[in-house]
């Protein structure tokens, strides 16, 4: 920083006569005004890439949007308007709860659902607008072809098998998943209503059902008691999961 007198000295002679100040070729830029700031962009808010796709109803499957009916929250215990949606198929019916700031119309002639919120500035409704538009999709899905996960027993002496359990039959017909993981007993693990089990090899697993969300948790329940290790790659696998296998430690 320059004295006072010299930095009083620098200005007079700037501002005396412009024309006469003869200034280096480096400092040029340091004097000149700083231009005007790029303000700003004024474009509309993105919308949702998922929530703003249509969703597409193939035959067979139908879609009904049921009357607000007030429920406590489960978090907050706030008493909200919420609607049932049903999505109706070959397979079964599922339901959906949507919040009340979410709309959903639908176009029987086109079979097309469209999704919309009503304010896209509140960051809770962003989020809710893609979310519901999965769950519906899922759903669909799930009552028009059906969800599945193959579960892959790696190791020596793993093997599974599916057999019935009267004395322990939560349900009439239920079966339970018989697993040999290397324990002193196989473990049993029973299926829950509306999941099909089967052993289409002595090493796989395969889970069937309309909805994802409890075929993929009885999944991760199995899986639980062998999780893949990465020394020597054993473990259960869910559909196309892998490990990276590590080096062994050397003492």
């Amino acid at each position: 920083m320059l004295a006072p007198s010299r930095g009083k000295v620098l200005e007079r002679a700037v501002s005396s006569s412009a024309a006469a100040v003869t200034l280096p070729a480096f400092l040029v830029p340091a004097f000149q005004t700083a231009p005007s700031r790029r303000q700003f962009s004024s474009t509309p808010y993105r919308p949702s890439k998922l929530g703003r796709t249509p969703i597409s109803i193939p035959p067979g499957v139908e879609l009904t949007i049921g009357e607000p009916r007030v429920k406590k929250d489960a978090t907050t215990y706030l008493r909200i308007p919420k609607r049932t949606v049903t999505v109706t198929g070959p397979l079964g019916k599922l339901d959906l709860e949507i919040p009340p700031f979410l709309t959903i119309n639908h176009d029987e002639a086109s079979r097309r659902a469209i999704l919309s919120i009503e304010n896209r500035d509140i960051k809770q409704q962003m989020e809710m607008w893609g979310t519901t538009w999965a769950y519906i999709n899922r759903h669909i899905i799930g009552v028009s072809e059906g969800h599945t996960a193959v579960l892959r027993l790696v190791g020596v002496g793993y093997r599974a098998t599916v057999e019935e359990r009267p004395k322990k039959a939560q349900y009439p017909g239920q079966k339970f998943v018989c697993v040999k993981l290397g324990f002193t007993h196989p473990v049993e693990e029973p299926v829950p209503f509306g999941i099909k089990a089967s052993t289409p090899q002595p090493t796989r697993i395969l889970l069937e059902g309309i909805n994802k969300e409890q075929v993929m948790s009885f999944a991760a329940q199995i899986r639980k008691w062998r999780k893949p290790e990465p020394y020597k790659g054993k473990g259960i696998f869910v559909n196309d999961e892998t490990i990276k296998l590590k080096q062994k430690k050397i003492k």
